[in-house]
């Protein structure tokens, strides 16, 4: 997967889970968040993410949930993985500048936030709560002179 961004082309490096969301609407978390971390041949980092909420379970996630590992460990699923379901089919979204959300929390990532949240099990989000520790979010941080754009 890749993204293009300013034209740039961003190559997909790694994704993981939050529970619960780093990212807010109106002051509401939600439940489990995912973070498709890209980086281009210059370094440049953008973050395509992902929120989930509560409903019918994800085909992805069960796959990515079917062993059940620590943080820090990683696993090949038994067969490839598709992750279009991890997102939702609108891709309107809100894209900002911000800085990564574990140390170092380095400064002058592109954050791009999918407006519209997709569906994961109650159970799934409980495992992936299991799996990585809960709550592994980062506080909600001030907007300081952050503009946020709303885009199709």
């Amino acid at each position: 997967e890749t993204l293009d961004i300013g034209g740039k082309k961003m190559q997909l490096k790694q994704f993981h889970f939050h529970t619960p969301s780093e990212h807010t609407f109106n002051h509401r978390h939600f439940p489990m968040e995912a973070h498709f971390v890209h980086q281009s041949s210059t370094g440049e980092l953008a973050v395509l993410t992902v929120l989930f909420q509560e409903g019918k379970n994800n085909p992805a996630l069960a796959q990515i949930l079917a062993k059940r590992l620590k943080a820090g460990q990683s696993a090949q699923t038994a067969a490839p993985l598709d992750i279009n379901t991890l997102f939702p089919a609108n891709r309107r979204h809100f894209r900002l500048n911000g800085s990564l959300t574990t140390p170092p929390c380095s400064e002058g990532v592109n954050w791009i936030v999918l407006e519209t949240p997709v569906s994961a099990g109650a159970g799934q989000i409980k495992a992936m709560a299991k799996m990585i520790g809960h709550p592994n979010n980062r506080p909600v941080q001030p907007l300081n002179a952050r503009i946020v754009i709303e885009e199709d």
